[in-house]
């Protein structure tokens, strides 16, 4: 028996498939090791011995270690197939080491696709654990862990605030610069002019575009005016241009163009997008197949594999469009910040149409993500878009108004990305220089410029990207932790940042200038990509980074002081005054401020409800009634002397039928009253026994038992 080691449940069914029999597929379930809270600082890291890490088990993973530890024992050997990035180069590493496999063995798996070739292929031609690839990875793991719990334990004491991370902090202050940004912006007023002419039966607008021979800019109410009494009843064609122009497809995507187009088209949350990716690449059932129906889901190319292009692309859209649709294999743009690690992100094959995949069985969300794949990577392989733009100007007086249309000569891509684009064609009738057309409306609005709209989960990410900070696989995490720690606010996937996502950027501004600036944070995964590519050793890569940053964390320590909120009171207790403080789960409370050596926190009374006297006393004791409320919710009324009276009584009243009376007549008469004389003994009937009883009741009470009762005489 042969053992793969993955890192997701979700695949071993897959794989397992496709490896028949003689494999035993077992996941990890992710990291089954992290750094310990040991040692000086509780950092698990001793520094003074050369940055050596100390690992520890995972909490959780003791049962899933001692799985894999017996099957590796029983099986012939041991190939570990987690992700192809560094975490799962990192967690190969630390699955060898626990499980004493040897490090130097050519066992490590790497596949970018689960299907069958792609799997077969990578058992084919195992490689060695990347040690360059795990560094870069420790030497990540340890600066955040640095950083973490250094630079949050000062934001902690002194300024109440929660923790802060190295990518987290540089994003959230992108998130806080746009909200100043916002908040400083003087608007500034312009005004724009159009007017409507009439073509036949159909009307068209048109734009002023040219004043005199100069562009159109217009910034009062009384310029407009003056503009308006220029145009003429009539506008004529003073020219007419027209070019062909070629529209190329889109790239295929990537994890940060995924995020934003299902952002945008779909209303997708970041990580609602990557666990959607992360189920279509794992592999799902389709038509009894199951399979992986993406390339993996992290990465920051737009490249896609010649093999595929010819083998997959090339075929399906001459067999389906025509040759004349078939395009170029293109590359993306040379970005420093590309790691071009894997492909862009694809379908695995063709052939699984987003139709086919529609009836399959997959959720909706499945479903859509999918199609919106599938189409962006064919189309990206596709022919370009021909179109046919017009402009025409129309003059009066001196102004010039500018009118534009378009038609599709070829459709190219669109044949197949067109659903998830805008229509801008317009088509113009035949205009001829010269003509006249009648002007029936002119409209002048006022409006004012506007700032930069506050980012949202897809436009941050591509900011993200842009100035280097993070990589694919950290997009939707970052974004997720910042709105944990209530530093920002998501309202419909718009992001704004709370008082204390501000203050904590502005602290970190002043005392941690490198964390938060966007510079520093590419910076650091460019030295990460050079350890990665055994340019930079992991010692060197430590020490340039703790040493500077332990000098702005002492001079900062004894900078910073400490956040004093008082209330204006005094404790009752020792008379030192009384301060707000933030427990642990981030609730205000009032304290003394002489903790420890005084433990006082004053409890909050509930304020009493106002009392609702019935207008009533007591039958009981005189004392006033009044309105209250049980456990339930329930209304009733009760005495105000409680509890020395416990009278009650409810508001709820029991409508009963009154008991129509019995009429006797002279055959139920048994024989005269002894007692009034007048009337008579008629058996009536009691709860439990009958009795004789007189028809003239209740004037007369006398009653005779039929069946003696004890201690009663007849």
């Amino acid at each position: 028996m042969k053992l793969v080691i993955v890192e997701s449940p979700n695949k071993t069914q897959t794989i397992g498939r496709y490896l028949g029999p003689d494999f035993k597929v077992m996941a990890s379930e992710g990291h089954i090791r992290d750094l310990s809270t040991r040692g000086k600082g509780g950092l698990g890291i001793d520094i003074e011995g050369g940055f050596v890490p100390d690992w520890e088990i995972s909490k959780g993973k003791e049962r899933i270690i001692r799985q894999l530890s017996d099957a590796a024992k029983k099986a012939e050997v041991v190939y570990l197939a987690t992700d192809p990035d560094r975490e799962g180069e990192a967690i190969s590493y630390h699955l060898a080491t626990v499980l004493g496999l040897p490090l130097d063995a050519q066992t490590r798996l790497q596949f970018r696709e689960i299907t069958r070739p792609a799997v077969t292929e990578a058992l084919s031609d195992p490689k060695k654990i990347d040690m360059n690839v795990v560094n870069a990875q420790e030497v990540r793991r340890m600066e955040d862990r640095i950083i973490g719990f250094k630079v949050s334990g000062l934001l902690r004491s002194k300024m109440r605030l929660n923790s802060a991370g190295r990518v987290q902090s540089s994003t959230l202050k992108l998130i806080v610069d746009r909200k100043k940004a916002i908040d400083a912006f003087v608007p500034q007023e312009y005004w724009t002019i159009e007017a409507v002419i009439k073509v036949g039966n159909e009307k068209y607008k048109v734009n002023l575009t040219r004043v005199d021979g100069r562009p159109f800019k217009c910034g009062s109410k009384q310029e407009a005016d003056a503009l308006v009494a220029r145009i003429g009843k009539t506008l004529a064609v003073s020219s007419k241009s027209s070019s062909i122009k070629s529209i190329s497809p889109k790239p295929p995507f990537t994890t940060s163009t995924m995020q934003q187009e299902a952002y945008s088209k779909f209303g997708f949350s970041n990580s609602r997008t990557q666990s959607t990716a992360q189920k279509l690449y794992e592999g799902l059932s389709v038509n009894g197949e199951h399979v992986g129906l993406i390339t993996y889901m992290r990465t920051d190319s737009v490249r896609i594999s010649p093999n595929f292009y010819n083998g997959h692309a090339i075929p399906f859209i001459t067999e389906t469009y025509g040759k004349e649709y078939i395009g170029p294999l293109r590359g993306g743009k040379n970005d420093k910040n590309v790691q071009d690690a894997h492909e862009a992100i694809r379908m695995t094959g063709t052939h699984r149409t987003p139709e086919i995949i529609a009836n399959a069985g997959l959720t909706t969300d499945q479903i859509k993500l999918y199609r919106l794949i599938y189409c962006r990577a064919l189309a990206s392989m596709m022919a370009p878009k021909k179109v046919e733009s017009t402009n025409v100007i129309f003059s009066s007086s001196g102004l010039d108004f500018s009118l534009s249309g378009s038609k599709t000569i070829f459709p190219g891509f669109s044949v197949v990305y067109g659903e998830f684009e805008e229509d801008e064609s317009k088509s113009l009738p035949d205009f001829k220089q010269g003509e006249n057309f009648e002007v029936i409306d002119i409209k002048a609005e006022q409006k004012f410029t506007k700032p930069e709209p506050l980012y949202n989960e897809a436009t941050i990410v591509k900011a993200m990207e842009e100035k280097g900070i993070g990589r694919p696989s950290t997009y939707a995490s970052t974004i997720k932790t910042l709105l944990t720690r209530k530093y920002v606010t998501s309202t419909k996937g718009v992001l704004e940042p709370t008082p204390n996502g501000i203050k904590a950027v502005e602290t970190l501004e002043v005392y941690f200038p490198d964390i938060v600036s966007s510079g520093y944070t590419a910076l650091m995964e460019n030295k990460l990509d050079k350890v990665e590519e055994g340019e930079e050793s992991f010692l060197d890569a430590m020490n340039e980074f703790y040493i500077p940053f332990m000098e702005n964390y002492e001079n900062a320590q004894g900078i910073i002081r400490k956040e004093v909120n008082y209330t204006g009171d005094k404790c009752p207790l020792c008379g030192r005054p009384l301060v707000y403080k933030v427990n642990r789960k981030g609730e205000k409370f009032i304290s003394c401020s002489g903790y420890p050596h005084c433990t006082y926190i004053p409890r909050e009374e509930a304020p009493k409800p106002e009392v609702e006297y019935t207008g009533e006393n007591c039958p009981d004791c005189g004392a006033p009634l009044i309105y209250k409320k049980s456990k339930k919710g329930e209304k009733f009324v009760g005495c105000s002397n409680f509890p020395k009276c416990r009278y009650t009584a409810s508001l709820v009243k029991v409508k009963t039928k009154p008991k129509e009376a019995k009429v006797y007549t002279e055959a139920d008469y048994v024989k005269p009253c002894p007692e009034c004389g007048s009337g008579h003994l008629v058996i009536k009937q009691g709860k439990k026994v009958q009795f004789y009883g007189c028809t003239n009741y209740p004037k007369c009470r006398h009653v005779e038992w039929i069946t003696p009762k004890k201690g009663k005489e007849k």
